[in-house]
């Protein structure tokens, strides 16, 4: 079973950036489907992106533009890069990955990581 670390997450001012990465314990070219979603205590997961085997993006409308997925097949690793955050941002963010398909904002993962904390403030 795949392990996944993710790591970036931290407490940073509305309009800041963060990069988060998830770095996998085997290939990411294994994966037909890989993504984030985020939580918030008492609220259901929340949809945020995915990437797939061909680099095909999915995006919560909420965070076009603001948020960007890509995958570094070398390091193995997902990354997601988040600028001009917003209070609303904060979550805990969570990368996933699944060797099927489909991938989009109904996809249900197989593997997931532990999850990394973004704090936002005004």
């Amino acid at each position: 079973q795949v392990q996944l670390v993710e790591s970036g997450g931290g407490s940073v001012q509305a309009g800041g950036s963060l990069r988060l990465s998830c770095a996998a314990s085997r290939t990411t070219y294994y994966y037909y489907c890989m993504g984030w979603s985020r939580q918030v205590p008492g609220k259901e997961r929340e949809f945020v992106a995915t990437i797939d085997h061909r680099g095909d993006t999915t995006y919560a409308d909420s965070l076009k533009g603001r948020f960007t997925i890509s995958v570094d097949h070398a390091k193995a690793t997902v990354l997601l890069q988040m600028n001009n955050l917003r209070v609303e941002d904060t979550a805990m963010y969570y990368c996933a990955v699944d060797r099927d398909g489909p991938c989009g904002t109904e996809k249900d993962f197989a593997d997931w990581g532990q999850g990394t904390q973004v704090t936002v403030s005004s």
